[in-house]
Protein backbone atom coordinates (compact mmCIF):
# COMPACT_ATOMS: atom_id res chain seq x y z
CA UNK A 1 0.00 0.00 0.00
CA UNK A 2 2.94 2.34 0.71
CA UNK A 3 4.10 2.07 -2.89
CA UNK A 4 0.63 2.85 -4.23
CA UNK A 5 0.25 5.92 -1.98
CA UNK A 6 3.75 7.14 -2.81
CA UNK A 7 3.08 6.65 -6.53
CA UNK A 8 -0.17 8.61 -6.29
CA UNK A 9 1.59 11.37 -4.34
CA UNK A 10 4.38 11.68 -6.92
CA UNK A 11 1.96 11.51 -9.87
CA UNK A 12 -0.24 14.17 -8.30
CA UNK A 13 2.81 16.40 -7.81
CA UNK A 14 3.94 15.97 -11.40
CA UNK A 15 0.48 16.38 -12.92
CA UNK A 16 -0.67 19.28 -10.74
CA UNK A 17 2.39 21.28 -9.76
CA UNK A 18 4.24 20.99 -13.08
CA UNK A 19 1.63 22.88 -15.12
CA UNK A 20 1.32 25.59 -12.45
CA UNK A 21 5.07 26.22 -12.38
CA UNK A 22 5.28 26.37 -16.18
CA UNK A 23 2.18 28.53 -16.71
CA UNK A 24 3.04 30.89 -13.84
CA UNK A 25 6.58 31.23 -15.21
CA UNK A 26 5.32 32.06 -18.71
CA UNK A 27 2.81 34.65 -17.47
CA UNK A 28 5.24 37.57 -16.74
CA UNK A 29 6.91 37.44 -20.18
CA UNK A 30 3.52 37.34 -21.88
CA UNK A 31 2.40 40.22 -19.67
CA UNK A 32 5.43 42.26 -20.77
CA UNK A 33 4.43 41.70 -24.40
CA UNK A 34 0.83 42.66 -23.68
CA UNK A 35 1.79 45.84 -21.83
CA UNK A 36 4.39 46.83 -24.43
CA UNK A 37 2.04 46.29 -27.36
CA UNK A 38 5.02 44.98 -29.34
CA UNK A 39 3.97 41.68 -30.81
CA UNK A 40 1.12 41.61 -28.27
CA UNK A 41 -1.37 40.16 -30.78
CA UNK A 42 -2.87 37.27 -28.87
CA UNK A 43 -1.17 38.09 -25.53
CA UNK A 44 -4.44 38.83 -23.64
CA UNK A 45 -5.88 35.47 -24.72
CA UNK A 46 -2.65 33.73 -23.78
CA UNK A 47 -2.67 35.48 -20.39
CA UNK A 48 -6.21 34.28 -19.73
CA UNK A 49 -5.24 30.73 -20.67
CA UNK A 50 -2.13 30.75 -18.48
CA UNK A 51 -4.12 32.15 -15.56
CA UNK A 52 -6.81 29.51 -16.01
CA UNK A 53 -4.15 26.78 -16.00
CA UNK A 54 -2.72 28.18 -12.76
CA UNK A 55 -6.13 28.32 -11.06
CA UNK A 56 -7.35 24.90 -12.18
CA UNK A 57 -4.14 23.04 -11.45
CA UNK A 58 -3.73 24.82 -8.11
CA UNK A 59 -7.08 23.31 -7.16
CA UNK A 60 -6.03 19.89 -8.40
CA UNK A 61 -2.78 20.37 -6.47
CA UNK A 62 -4.65 19.84 -3.21
CA UNK A 63 -4.29 16.13 -3.98
CA UNK A 64 -0.52 16.39 -3.48
CA UNK A 65 -0.58 17.01 0.29
CA UNK A 66 -3.58 14.69 0.72
CA UNK A 67 -1.63 11.77 -0.78
CA UNK A 68 1.50 13.02 0.95
CA UNK A 69 -0.08 12.86 4.41
CA UNK A 70 -1.50 9.42 3.64
CA UNK A 71 1.93 8.22 2.51
CA UNK A 72 3.74 9.75 5.50
CA UNK A 73 1.20 8.25 7.88
CA UNK A 74 1.57 4.78 6.36
CA UNK A 75 5.36 5.07 6.54
CA UNK A 76 5.27 6.35 10.13
CA UNK A 77 7.28 9.50 9.40
CA UNK A 78 4.74 12.21 10.30
CA UNK A 79 6.93 13.51 13.13
CA UNK A 80 10.22 13.58 11.21
CA UNK A 81 11.92 16.95 10.88
CA UNK A 82 12.44 16.69 7.13
CA UNK A 83 8.73 16.06 6.63
CA UNK A 84 7.65 18.90 8.90
CA UNK A 85 10.03 21.19 7.01
CA UNK A 86 8.53 19.97 3.71
CA UNK A 87 5.02 20.62 5.00
CA UNK A 88 5.94 24.17 6.07
CA UNK A 89 7.56 24.89 2.70
CA UNK A 90 4.50 23.47 0.93
CA UNK A 91 2.18 25.69 2.97
CA UNK A 92 4.38 28.68 2.20
CA UNK A 93 4.37 27.84 -1.53
CA UNK A 94 0.58 27.48 -1.47
CA UNK A 95 0.25 30.86 0.25
CA UNK A 96 2.52 32.54 -2.29
CA UNK A 97 0.41 31.07 -5.08
CA UNK A 98 -3.01 31.70 -3.58
CA UNK A 99 -2.37 35.08 -1.94
CA UNK A 100 0.14 36.72 -4.26
CA UNK A 101 0.51 35.09 -7.68
CA UNK A 102 -3.12 34.33 -8.57
CA UNK A 103 -4.43 37.73 -7.37
CA UNK A 104 -1.50 39.37 -9.17
CA UNK A 105 -2.45 37.60 -12.35
CA UNK A 106 -6.07 38.74 -11.84
CA UNK A 107 -4.90 42.36 -11.52
CA UNK A 108 -2.65 42.04 -14.56
CA UNK A 109 -5.50 40.62 -16.63
CA UNK A 110 -7.75 43.46 -15.54
CA UNK A 111 -5.08 45.98 -16.53
CA UNK A 112 -4.46 44.39 -19.93
CA UNK A 113 -8.14 44.12 -20.76
CA UNK A 114 -8.75 47.73 -19.75
CA UNK A 115 -10.78 47.18 -16.61
CA UNK A 116 -8.31 47.69 -13.75
CA UNK A 117 -9.56 47.49 -10.22
CA UNK A 118 -9.66 51.10 -8.95
CA UNK A 119 -8.14 50.50 -5.51
CA UNK A 120 -5.14 48.47 -6.62
CA UNK A 121 -2.06 49.77 -8.37
CA UNK A 122 -1.05 48.08 -11.61
CA UNK A 123 1.17 45.03 -11.21
CA UNK A 124 4.56 45.05 -12.87
CA UNK A 125 5.75 41.91 -14.68
CA UNK A 126 9.06 41.90 -12.77
CA UNK A 127 7.32 41.59 -9.41
CA UNK A 128 5.14 38.77 -10.68
CA UNK A 129 8.21 37.03 -12.11
CA UNK A 130 9.95 37.33 -8.73
CA UNK A 131 6.97 35.88 -6.87
CA UNK A 132 6.79 33.02 -9.36
CA UNK A 133 10.50 32.38 -8.86
CA UNK A 134 9.97 32.19 -5.10
CA UNK A 135 7.09 29.75 -5.61
CA UNK A 136 9.20 27.57 -7.92
CA UNK A 137 12.16 27.65 -5.53
CA UNK A 138 9.94 26.55 -2.64
CA UNK A 139 8.66 23.59 -4.67
CA UNK A 140 12.18 22.69 -5.77
CA UNK A 141 13.24 22.69 -2.10
CA UNK A 142 10.37 20.40 -1.16
CA UNK A 143 11.30 18.05 -4.00
CA UNK A 144 14.92 17.90 -2.87
CA UNK A 145 13.84 17.19 0.72
CA UNK A 146 11.60 14.39 -0.50
CA UNK A 147 14.42 12.79 -2.48
CA UNK A 148 17.39 13.13 -0.12
CA UNK A 149 15.64 12.98 3.22
CA UNK A 150 17.43 11.88 6.37
CA UNK A 151 17.13 8.15 6.88
CA UNK A 152 16.47 7.59 3.20
CA UNK A 153 16.82 4.11 1.82
CA UNK A 154 18.26 5.48 -1.44
CA UNK A 155 21.78 5.21 -0.05
CA UNK A 156 22.50 8.94 -0.30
Amino acid sequence: MNKVLLSLHVLAAIIAIGPVTVAASMFPATLRRALGDVGAGDAPTTLRTLHRICRVYAGIGIAVPVFGFATASSLGVLGDAWLITSILLTVLAACVLALLILPGQDRALAEVTGSPEPSTPPLRPGRLAMLTGVFNLLWASVTVLMIIRPGSTTGV
